[in-house]
């Protein structure tokens, strides 16, 4: 078992499908393409337990959704990496995350995949 394993409690949001205006491709810039993000939050027991049953004792769910819909709202992204790592910035950005995971795919480029992709893992410095 690894650290955040034994010392995070691990949030998910899973399939998040969201028209976005990216890529490199001439026919990618003439419409939004689908994007599917799946996000792992790793939060610390401690940013994470709920004594009193009560929403602000918690990460919020929201506040996964607030980001990725603020950073697509910005405009044109080139690169799938480049929205992974823009969305890693700000879930990292909240006080109770320690680690965070973002996974992006296109499921319509190509017709002989199911999607293509990028996956980032990045964990707070102690």
């Amino acid at each position: 078992m690894n650290d955040l394993e034994s010392t995070c409690r691990r949030m998910f949001l899973r399939g998040i499908t969201i028209n976005v205006n990216i890529g490199i491709h001439d026919f990618e810039k003439l419409a939004p393409q689908r994007i599917i993000f799946d996000v792992d939050l790793y939060v610390p027991f401690e940013n994470s337990t709920a004594h009193q049953d009560n929403i602000a004792e918690v990460v919020d769910y929201d506040f996964v959704r607030q980001v990725i819909h603020e950073r697509v709202a910005q405009g044109h992204i080139n690169l799938q990496e480049t929205l992974c790592d823009d969305v890693l910035t700000q879930l990292l950005s909240h006080k109770g995350v320690k680690a965070a995971r973002v996974s992006t795919r296109k499921p319509d480029v190509y017709s002989d995949c199911d999607s293509v992709g990028v996956e980032a893992l990045r964990i707070k410095p102690d």
